[in-house]
């Protein structure tokens, strides 16, 4: 099968992902960005107090008729997980296509159609709050396998997760330039667990959620010798 493919760059991987599908939009305009399957050549290298950095580089490509790359996953995991976001979208009053493919270390479902919007919600808040419940009911069940499900719509998780790499790293340049702390908005645990992983190992800055559910949100701080692990946790 003939594939279109292109190569990008970013400071983060989100970044060169959302990169990669402007470019495959413009190549094919009217892409179903759910189509897009990714190869991440260079995760990218930050230099010492965030100076300095080599690009993240991704590989991205859909096959010549805009599809999925590979084959629909098969198996008790993926038939519940299908059968109760079918369900729950229905009851949304939503037309959408399920498609779900396994990954290493995830079942990934992508929704496609129209009135995506309503389906992701604000921040990714309705989205967010759908996957959980996938894999609330699905990992409950005895399947014989247990992975995580991934649930996306209309290229939101690569989109918004180079919008919070961004971000943290902006904010994490301040912070340690400045010696003073910063919150951002609140997130969801998805979200904030994002710019955890991102600034993990990013110089002269640690981070810590507060605040309660549904306004918990992620403090950007400059680094401390002792650092309680606790603060760190979603």
């Amino acid at each position: 099968m003939n594939a279109l493919e292109v190569e990008a760059t970013g400071e983060t991987v989100g970044e060169a992902k959302w990169a990669a599908i402007r470019e495959l939009e413009r190549l094919r305009p009217g892409l179903d960005k759910a189509a897009v399957r990714f190869q991440v050549v260079s995760e990218g290298e930050r230099g010492l107090l965030g100076v300095g950095y080599a690009p993240a580089r991704v590989i991205a490509a859909i096959d010549e008729n805009g599809a999925v790359a590979g084959e629909e996953a098969q198996g008790a995991l993926a038939d519940r997980a299908r059968d109760v976001l079918q369900r729950i979208v229905g009851e949304l009053g939503l037309e959408c296509r399920i498609d779900l493919r396994d990954e290493p270390d995830a079942l990934v479902a992508t929704i496609s159609g129209g009135d995506l919007g309503r389906l992701i919600g604000r921040h990714g808040q309705t989205i967010d709050a759908l996957q959980y419940l996938v894999n609330a009911i699905v990992l409950r069940a005895d399947l014989g396998e247990r992975k995580p499900v991934v649930v996306d719509a209309a290229g939101y998780r690569a989109r918004r997760q180079g919008v919070l790499d961004a971000l943290a790293v902006r904010t994490a340049r301040r912070v340690a330039a400045s010696g003073r702390e910063a919150e951002l908005e609140p997130m969801t645990a998805v979200e904030r667990k994002i710019v955890h992983v991102r600034l993990k190992d990013f110089a002269g800055v640690e981070t810590r959620s507060e605040g309660t559910e549904p306004n918990r949100y992620v403090v950007v701080a400059p680094a401390r010798e002792t650092r309680d692990e606790s603060d760190t946790v979603p």
